[in-house]
This record gives structure tokens, C-alpha cells and sequence, in this order.
């Protein structure tokens, strides 16, 4: 249904007739829109995702080669936005219309706004180009230490700038939603009483209020890993990172469908159960809300 042809775009334009015959054959792309579509799930459902066009093994195997990159930079990611997100939330609710609130907010927000590849350009020009204190691309250096703490260490050298690059947007929306939820906390019966018995104001906020506080946190955390995975995308590009996002954009420019199909899949699944996980665990966050 999208414009080219991906045999074409393998074959070239002077190609020979036959080949570019034999090759729709075999990969089906005669066949109906409907016919593809219906072939395609049949075989989803089995584990089979179909033949890559310009690879010619399996898409299974070849988005299961980048798959492990991108969930470490995507679950990197969303841990430091987490973590950040609800200490800078706290902080906010504990200084609300103070000073220190009012800069958070704008870093945040500001952090909101900027288009996700401006910060990565920024990040990449500063930090690596000029500073030199990350990588500026790869997953691991051109030649890797012996040992294999060392080889997690120089792991985690490459992680740490595109992960916190990718974090950076997330941040504002756990922080903003963590200082709402804990300033209206903070005003409610239970709180006052724990004040009343003399417990101190950080026992307070961290074993009283924030608990209750923390469900909306963790509903929106499930709602945005598809905005993870579609920021991981940009950020793989920008770093040369070796994930799904850069295959997708390779796949995307040779118009290799099982890929991107394969690719579409699999993050779709992964918001779903995402989701569910997140509405299963909101009962063990808010001791409010319990399902039967």
C-alpha cells in the first residue's frame, strides 16, 4: 500500500525481467493486499514473520539480533526517568511555590518541549565531541578489554549518554504528575495525624504520602513505553546505537515489509503488555485500589 517497490529498490531499475518476476513470486508480492495480510497473521501466530527482503533470512531472527540493544537502552532509560523523575517530583511538593519548585518545573518543561534528536545533537556536540567524557557512537569500542568486568564497564560508558538523553523527556511527566499527586497527599486526614504524632517530615513523605501518590506515576510509565521505543529510534540514530531503530530505518529506506511488520508487532505487544503489567501493579502501589 506504500509507494516503491521493494524488489525494484533490490533489483535496481536495470535489473533483469526474470529475476524480478521470480523474486515477487517467491516473496508473494502478487498476491492480493488482503491475501498478504491474512498470510502474514496466519503466520505471526506460529512465531514465523516472514523472509526479510534484502537479507534473505528470517525477520525473527534478524529484529531478535537488535531486540537486546534497544530494550537495555529503553529500560535504562526508563529507570532514570523513574527514579529522577519522582525525586524531582518530591522535591517540588516539598518546596511547593518555592523557589526550588519553580525551577524544576522549568527545567522539566523545557526538558518537554525540546524535540528529542535537538537534545541528542546538543548532548553528542558537548558532552562528547567537546568534552570527550562519553563515546559518540557504537555499543562498545573498536577494541573492547579483556576482561568481562571491563567489558560491562565500557558497556555502560556507551549506555549512559543515549539513555539519558532518552530519559530527559520522560522525566517531566513523572516529576509533574509525582509533585500533583503528592501535594494533594500531603493535605489529606492521614497525613495530618502522622504529622500530629511527631513523625518526622521525610518519614512523612516517603512512608506515608508518596505510596498514594505513585499510582497515576505508574499508570502514565505504562502508557509512555511506546513513546520510549519511538524516541529509542531517533536516539539510535543520533548515537549509532545498534538496535531495532536504526534496522527500521534501513528497513524503512529498502522497504523490507517482514521487518518493519515484524518491528510494528513487537512494539505494539510490548505497550499491551506494558499496560497490563502497569494495572496489575497499581493495587500494589495504592493500597486504596485492590482487584478481585
Amino acid at each position: 500500500m506504500a509507494p516503491g517497490d521493494p524488489i525494484l529498490a533490490l533489483a535496481g531499475e536495470s535489473g533483469d525481467a526474470e529475476y524480478y518476476a521470480f523474486m515477487r513470486e517467491k516473496f508473494g508480492l502478487d498476491d492480493s493486499m488482503p491475501e498478504q495480510l491474512a498470510r502474514f497473521a496466519s503466520n505471526a501466530i506460529r512465531g514465523d514473520l516472514g523472509v526479510s527482503y534484502t537479507q534473505g533470512r528470517p525477520a525473527l531472527t534478524i529484529i531478535g539480533e537488535r531486540l537486546g540493544a534497544t530494550l537495555l537502552l529503553a529500560g535504562s532509560a526508563l529507570v532514570i526517568s523513574t527514579i529522577v523523575g519522582v525525586l524531582a517530583g518530591v522535591i517540588a511538593a516539598r518546596y511547593a511555590g518555592g523557589v526550588r519548585d519553580a525551577a524544576i518545573t522549568t527545567v522539566t518543561l523545557s526538558l518537554y518541549a525540546a524535540p528529542v534528536f535537538w537534545i541528542g545533537q546538543l548532548a553528542l556536540l558537548f558532552f562528547a565531541l567537546r568534552l570527550g567524557w562519553f563515546p559518540t557512537n557504537g555499543m562498545t569500542s573498536p577494541s573492547p578489554p579483556d576482561t568481562a568486568f571491563g567489558q560491562f564497564l565500557d558497556l555502560l560508558h556507551h549506555l549512559a549518554l543515549p539513555a539519558l538523553v532518552l530519559a530527559s523527556q520522560q522525566v517531566a511527566s513523572v516529576s509533574r504528575l509525582t509533585r500533583i499527586g503528592l501535594v494533594e497527599e500531603l493535605s489529606t486526614d492521614h497525613v495530618r495525624t502522622a504529622r500530629a504524632k511527631g513523625l518526622r517530615e521525610s518519614t512523612v513523605v516517603w512512608r506515608h504520602a508518596l505510596r498514594r501518590a505513585l499510582g497515576p506515576v505508574f499508570t502514565v510509565i505504562g502508557a509512555r513505553i511506546g513513546y520510549l521505543f519511538s524516541g529509542a529510534v531517533v536516539v539510535e540514530i543520533v548515537f549509532g546505537w545498534p538496535g531495532i531503530g536504526r534496522l527500521m530505518l534501513s528497513a524503512v529506506q529498502t522497504r523490507d515489509g517482514p521487518i518493519l511488520l515484524g518491528i510494528f508487532l513487537l512494539v505494539s505487544t510490548a505497550v499491551v503488555v506494558a499496560n497490563l503489567i502497569t494495572d496489575l501493579a497499581y493495587g500494589t502501589v495504592d493500597p486504596r485500589i485492590r482487584y478481585r
